[in-house]
């Protein structure tokens, strides 16, 4: 339905589009992403001949967009804005009406076909309730919502969506999106859809297109355009990307850090596991520590928050025991290390070595931390093993803290 031809565009003698290519067929459900001026609103503007391209071509149905009437454009093309500001005090029904007007002659009145469709757009999101409102009268989501219907009044084959749930509250934003996929499913409407949340747009799109300083850094299907590397490579943030176990699709969630992270601090290593190390990987990563990590099975969630800080850990196959193997690289990975740190990880016979580990690191000399807020003895599944070896550690030099702060603190004194 629509074929864009490396298309540039500019705003104010600055150059937002360069070289935009890509094509939408009917039935498309595509997610346009990116950061805040990676162009995506002129993007949709470009497309709907709102704005003039310096470069480029865009056809819609074969024809050239540049070349068409706009009244014609808009019997085919509807788009819900970023913000719509109405300052005249029209009703709602009446803005919705509005959407009527590329059927209607010069002078000719709306019929009976346009107030049933205006009607029914206003059910379908729920604004028919408004009708007889003052749009200047209503709040910032119930315009969103009337703006939305006047779009679907509008009747068109394709909806160009621009955060169209900016203002709406959390019910409205899935039942307004849910009414859409409905729409794009039932009816073949083809929806472009333009956000900033990555959230939003794994849900509910079935293709993406991942804009960067204007130009398309990478298009496909959602799965392979929502990964680490290209939310770090676009938004320069850290991302852990998830499938969710109830709508099955991906979501991100996104890490911030300051930037400061040099490793001039010198090496700390952890032995941790079963999620009791990732906040403090993070706290130490960002406080310039060179960081690395004992035997951690690959599913564990000390192993991801390893994995996405880059920080070097000794992985084991899932639910499976330490292998001498595994224990000897990770005696080798502490090596060099001013201090090692223990975080109140529970003990089993498949993690034992963990802790023999530790005990190497004392008799080598390197200072070790335990963080012991939980007693070892609730944690320790091995008849008591755990406990004598925890017991040990303490006599030959180990410092106990409570938690991390404690940690931390006594680190910075000892680096």
């Amino acid at each position: 339905m629509l074929k864009i031809e490396k298309i540039s565009c500019s705003l104010d003698n600055t150059l937002i589009l360069k070289d935009v290519d890509f094509k939408v067929n009917r039935g498309d459900f595509l997610g346009i992403v990116g950061p805040n001026g990676s162009g995506k609103t002129t993007l949709l503007r470009a497309v709907s001949g709102i704005l003039p391209l310096i470069k480029g071509k865009v056809y819609l149905e074969g024809e050239d967009v540049s070349q068409m009437d706009k009244k014609k454009i808009a019997k085919k093309i509807a788009m819900v804005p970023q913000n719509t500001f109405i300052n005249f005090p029209f009703t709602a029904m009446e803005v919705v009406m509005m959407g009527r007007n590329p059927y209607l002659g010069r002078f000719e009145r709306e019929g009976r076909k346009d107030l049933d469709k205006a009607k029914e757009s206003m059910i379908l999101t729920k604004t028919w309730g408004l009708r007889n409102r003052k749009v200047t009268k209503i709040s910032g989501g119930e315009l969103q919502r009337v703006i939305i219907a006047q779009a679907l009044a509008q009747d068109t084959q394709i909806l160009f969506l621009d955060e169209p749930t900016a203002h709406l509250d959390i019910n409205h934003e899935l039942e307004i999106l849910s009414l859409i996929t409905r729409l794009n499913r039932e009816k073949l409407l083809t929806v472009v859809l333009v956000t900033h949340n990555l959230n939003l747009a794994a849900r509910y799109c079935r293709k993406l297109i991942l804009l960067k300083k204007g130009e398309i850094y990478a298009r496909g299907e959602v799965e392979d355009i929502l990964t680490p590397e290209n939310i770090k490579s676009v938004f320069h943030i850290r991302a852990l990307v998830k499938k969710h176990p109830l709508t099955g699709s991906i979501y991100t969630l996104p890490i911030y850090f300051n930037g400061k992270n040099k490793t001039a601090k010198g090496k700390i290593h952890l032995i941790c596991g079963g999620g009791s190390g990732s906040s403090l990987l993070r706290r130490l990563w960002e406080s310039g520590f060179e960081v690395t990590t004992g035997v951690l099975n690959v599913l564990d969630a000390d192993f991801e928050t390893a994995t996405l800080l880059n920080i070097p850990t000794v992985g084991e196959a899932p639910f499976s025991p330490i292998t001498s193997e595994s224990y000897q690289k990770n005696v080798e990975m502490m090596e060099g290390s001013k201090v090692v740190i223990l975080t109140e990880v529970p003990f089993g016979e498949g993690n034992l070595l963990n802790l023999r580990a530790v005990e190497q690191a004392l008799k080598e000399g390197m200072k070790v931390i335990v963080i012991n807020k939980i007693p070892v003895q609730e944690r320790d599944y091995t008849k008591g093993k755990a406990t004598r070896i925890f017991e040990d550690l303490r006599k030959d030099g180990a410092k106990l803290v409570k938690n991390e702060e404690e940690a931390i603190s006594l680190i910075e004194n000892e680096l």
